[in-house]
């Protein structure tokens, strides 16, 4: 999958369509039941999804008018708005989902091509251009689409997102100290990915991108993932 953002945007817009047709299934009292996520309902979720789009709109409006207005005013500020926005019924969530939804989409429509090269500063004071907001938003509403528990799973996730997904969480894990080394091996794929240094004894998992992706990623217990040499999945390091 590119990380190119106008190519990005028609997959964005089919996700975010795939997510606010399941929560159009709920009812309030799904709503308030329990997400895949410990302590968060359905509706945190939601909530939280709705309050990304926002704080991507504020990361675009940075990128193009070079005033500095970050995703979130604080962290303290973004948790306020999740457990805020948590309790609401569904038709709340729903109008609030689609609005801010379509507030990023404007948002994106209004970059000018030279914007996207803008320096923003992402969550935990990462720069990065801003054409890695696409992709960003892309991964958020794909993974807790999975975390609304309403029927989605990592296996619908398209291939492509799958292959992105499981090199971005490699390559985010490579970069930390103090992992265990493992060796992935996805069936879709010809070559290994690595995390840590390995060697001929590190353990190999194996599987399809999409399993692997979620086990690494905390979505996915790894039941379709095999090891070599035989025995238990190790515990994967904790990735953000």
């Amino acid at each position: 999958m590119t990380a190119d953002p106008l190519v990005l945007l028609p997959e964005l817009d089919r996700a975010t369509d795939r997510l606010i047709r399941a929560a159009e299934t709920l009812d309030d009292g799904a709503v308030a039941g329990p997400s895949l996520l410990p302590g968060w309902t359905r509706g945190h979720v939601l909530t939280h999804v709705a309050r990304n789009a926002d704080s991507y709109v504020n990361l675009l409006t940075w990128a193009r008018t070079g005033v500095r207005t970050p995703g979130y005013a604080s962290a303290e500020a973004r948790e306020a708005g999740i457990q805020e926005g948590a309790a609401r019924p569904l038709a709340e969530q729903l109008e609030d989902l689609r609005t801010a939804c379509a507030r990023l989409a404007e948002a994106a429509e209004a970059m000018p091509a030279d914007a996207w090269g803008a320096i923003i500063e992402r969550t935990g004071g990462r720069k990065a251009p801003a054409a890695t907001c696409v992709w960003g938003r892309l991964r958020e509403v794909e993974v807790h689409h999975v975390d609304l528990d309403a029927g989605y799973r990592p296996s619908d996730w398209p291939d492509a997102f799958s292959q992105h997904l499981l090199r971005e969480v490699v390559a985010d894990l490579g970069a930390a100290s103090g992992v265990t080394p493992l060796v992935l091996r996805p069936t879709e794929l010809e070559h290994d990915l690595t995390i840590g240094a390995t060697d001929k004894d590190t353990t190999v998992v194996a599987g399809p991108a999409f399993e692997l992706a979620a086990w690494l990623a905390g979505r996915s217990y790894g039941v379709d993932l095999t090891t070599t040499p035989e025995g238990p999945l190790p515990t994967p390091p904790a990735w953000i």
